[in-house]
């Protein structure tokens, strides 16, 4: 047999020739042209060639929706159209892009597309959280893709490790940062020491948070996130009302220096750990010991960690966030929906999702860092320690920074119920001697 070379590559004669298999052309339409629209456009348009050089697919813009007609765009104004429902029903459209945001009009748009037989690719990770059953289900009726690689961590592959690569594993555990603005703010408070509003300011000035950026600092972002994530884990669908959910807005800069002493940082983690009573959702600050790899990641970079008893720990990082890596996993999506459509066949659902109960978070056991204002005098502690005894919460370590009137204790605690830390902190903010607790932040990581 003989051979030759095309660049990198060497074939058999009788293999098979790129060059000479027909390229099989499909017609796009995007509902969203802002960041992450109109980077995917443009891509279509200038690597198009380079697209179909790589996957054999030949893919044609044919009408991206906006909602401002006169913007600047990243790609030619002939392609633009004000109706999201003409880009749906487009006789030539054979697939369709979903990155407008929000609940409505995007989930009447999906069901549209669906309902023609037309995959579906978004990122809307609100909408899948509030809605993805539902949404799921039709495409599943339909025979047709809903694919949603860019739901989460933006450019980093997961979802489709989650659902595909890892479907015969048991997840036990995802936690990871999921939200690239929170990461930026608790950086820049953590190296520079800053407090959280000049840090959100210069998260806003660079580009890295939105000018309102509340579902980002609440927490709300993350929790859909930690929502999708949990079910494609656990193949059990868990809403975004069932996520516990804290922000980082009340964090003070001065627990991430007191963190930093105990040998901690703190980020915003999103975790799901699945248990015999259903698996348990949360997002919320945590102190994170600082040789942990979460812990090492800084800026707008996500991390995420998967858990299996086959696989033992896999780490995904990248970019969380931007249109480039976003405007990448949808294209991703684009071409795999591509070869699926054209070859003609239903599509089987990648991810099913069982009916069942999810662990209310008052019942998961927690390690709590808290800060308390206390008088500085003898018995204090033992008090302090009596208090926690009665709830069953156990102390793992003490410190105490200050003398004088009053003292700021610091205290780490073992693992125990999240009721029981909560109880043990309402009696300690009735104690005399305790003249405030000023911060109580979970501990991810710090031992038994």
């Amino acid at each position: 047999m003989t051979t030759w070379s095309s660049g990198a590559f060497t074939f058999a004669e009788g293999y098979l020739n790129a060059s000479t298999i027909p390229a099989m052309e499909i017609g796009v339409g995007i509902l969203g042209g802002g960041t992450v629209g109109g980077e995917l456009a443009r891509r279509m348009l200038e690597d198009r060639e380079a697209i179909l050089a790589k996957s054999g697919i030949d893919l044609r813009l044919r009408a991206v929706a906006v909602r401002e007609l006169d913007k600047p765009r990243l790609f030619p104004s002939r392609y633009i159209v004000d109706r999201p429902d003409l880009v749906v029903s487009h006789p030539e459209v054979d697939l369709v892009v979903e990155l407008m945001g929000g609940v409505d009009p995007a989930r009447e748009m999906v069901l549209s597309a669906l309902d023609l037989g037309k995959p579906v690719i978004t990122a809307n990770k609100e909408l899948l959280s509030l809605h993805g059953p539902e949404l799921f289900a039709r495409a599943a009726a339909k025979g047709v893709s809903l694919l949603f690689e860019a739901a989460v961590g933006g450019g980093i592959p997961l979802i489709r490790p989650l659902s595909e690569s890892l479907a015969g594993e048991r997840i036990e555990r995802v936690m990871g940062i999921v939200n690239g603005t929170t990461n930026f703010i608790l950086t820049a408070m953590d190296s520079e020491g800053i407090p959280y509003q000049e840090a959100l300011a210069d998260a806003q000035r660079l580009g890295y948070a939105e000018a309102n950026p509340t579902a980002d600092v609440s927490g709300s972002d993350a929790a859909a996130k930690a929502a999708i994530l949990a079910g494609l884990a656990f193949g059990r669908w868990v809403s975004i009302e069932q996520v516990h959910t804290e922000g980082i807005a009340d964090l003070a800069s001065q627990d991430l220096g007191f963190a930093r002493q105990l040998g901690y940082t703190i980020k915003l983690l999103a975790v799901a750990e699945t248990s015999p009573h259903g698996p348990a959702v949360r997002v919320h600050p945590a102190l994170v010991p600082a040789d942990h790899p979460l812990a090492l990641i800084r800026g707008a970079n996500n991390g995420v960690f998967l858990e299996g008893p086959s696989i033992g720990e896999l780490l995904f990082l990248g970019p969380g966030a931007g249109g480039e890596p976003t405007a990448t996993a949808v294209l991703g999506d684009v071409i795999l929906a591509s070869r699926e459509f054209l070859a003609g066949t239903k599509v089987a659902p990648r991810v099913r999702f069982g009916n069942g109960d999810v662990r209310d978070f008052s019942e998961v056991e927690t390690q709590w860092y808290l800060r308390l204002e206390v008088r500085d005098r003898p018995g204090v502690l033992a008090r302090i320690a009596a208090v926690f005894g009665i709830h069953e919460v156990s102390i793992m370590s003490v410190w105490q920074d200050g003398r004088g009137d009053y003292a700021t204790l610091l205290l780490v605690t073992h693992h125990a119920r999240e009721t029981n830390h909560r109880a043990a902190v309402k009696d300690l903010e009735a104690l005399e001697v305790v003249r405030q607790v000023a911060a109580t932040i979970r501990v991810v990581g710090a031992g038994p």
